[in-house]
């Protein structure tokens, strides 16, 4: 199966891994954190940092011709689970289409993040003509 990189207008990192790759009909996004256009750490609050997270996230899959809606799996890093109710209550401003993706949500070995977040969508590939 042929994998590409998705590039355009989507966050950058200085570390070695693309932001996503499109294998297939499937787009696995990298872990996206509080990072701004130049790839820098952004502090805020929980909600902030969330909110930050996955904006990156919708940027990429934007410029890969998907969207959140086509979302099939999230794995979620709090880092700490005094964040997991404010996630639990926050995540359904993401997450609206039902089915809703799979989930995977742990807490703790992030830095200094309080949060990070990984996806896989599914968007089937246009086919030509």
């Amino acid at each position: 199966m042929p994998r590409e990189a998705i590039t355009g207008d989507v966050p950058v990192s200085h570390l070695p891994f693309s932001p996503a790759i499109r294998a297939g009909d499937f787009i696995f996004v990298s872990g996206q954190a509080s990072v701004d256009d130049t790839g820098a750490y952004v502090e805020e609050d929980f909600a902030g940092e969330m909110e930050r997270s996955l904006a990156n996230v919708a940027r990429i899959l934007e410029a890969a011709g998907a969207s959140m809606d086509d979302i099939v799996q999230v794995r979620s890093f709090l880092g700490d689970m005094a964040y997991r109710d404010e996630y639990n209550r926050l995540y359904p401003q993401y997450f609206k289409a039902a089915p809703l993706p799979a989930r995977t949500t742990v807490a703790g070995g992030i830095g200094a993040l309080k949060y990070e977040v990984d996806v896989v969508a599914y968007r089937p590939v246009q086919a030509d003509g």
